[in-house]
């Protein structure tokens, strides 16, 4: 058999882990989309999520839509830590890094956008940069929601990014994420069912705007 015979290998997620921080202080800010979304997951797909300290975080197990068995995380170990808890699930589970996908925020793509991708850099992100150190390896997939730079980002320091990511969404900016995370729900369904590879195409082509746009 040739290599171009080979079928490529179908990437099911079996495990989803939401990015942010733990203190009530970070609840609802940019940077803290990526629990946003395993909320949104836990919530419509009847998993309850439940603190676990074996696994340092919040962990739910269920049956996702299509079938198959799937877990939830949302680590507590802080951003720049996640790996640490990411790493317990894994081990326990004796999951392969492929089956991991990992949803966090994203300043260089714009409100409304979402990138799902197979592998890839940290680009910048602390939590993510704990998740390759502690799986050993950039090839597991992530799905990046949009969060925006600040405004008038050229001439914006480093205290201003961090007040930006650390901040909250505005009254219109909330409207809009929760019709991100609606999308965001679809696009993890369609890569149970389908694969991460086929629903790249349906995830990074869309954007979403507000109803009144």
């Amino acid at each position: 058999m040739t290599a171009a015979d080979k079928q490529p290998i179908l990437v099911i997620p079996q495990l989803i882990v939401g990015l942010g921080n733990p203190e009530p202080k970070y609840n609802q800010t940019r940077h803290n989309i990526g629990f946003a979304a395993v909320d949104a997951l836990s919530r419509t797909w009847q998993i309850p999520l439940a603190e676990n300290r074996k696994f340092q975080g919040e962990f739910g197990e269920g049956i996702a839509p299509i079938g198959g068995k799937i877990r939830l995380l949302k680590p507590s170990t802080y951003m720049n830590r996640s790996g640490q808890a990411i790493q317990a699930v894994t081990s326990w589970y004796k999951l392969p890094p492929e089956s991991v996908l990992i949803i966090y925020d994203d300043m260089d793509l714009p409100l409304g956008k979402t990138r799902l991708r197979l592998s890839g850099s940290a680009g910048g992100h602390n939590g993510m940069k704990s998740a390759i150190a502690h799986l050993s390896t950039q090839d597991f997939p992530r799905l990046r929601i949009g969060i925006g730079k600040p405004k008038g980002a050229g001439n914006v320091e480093e205290s201003g990014t961090v007040s930006h990511v650390l901040g909250r969404f505005s009254s219109t900016e909330t409207q809009l994420m929760s019709l991100v995370l609606q999308f965001v729900v679809e696009c993890i369904e369609l890569s149970l069912k389908q694969g991460v590879e086929k629903a790249m195409n349906r995830c990074n082509s869309r954007t979403i705007d507000t109803p009144e746009s």
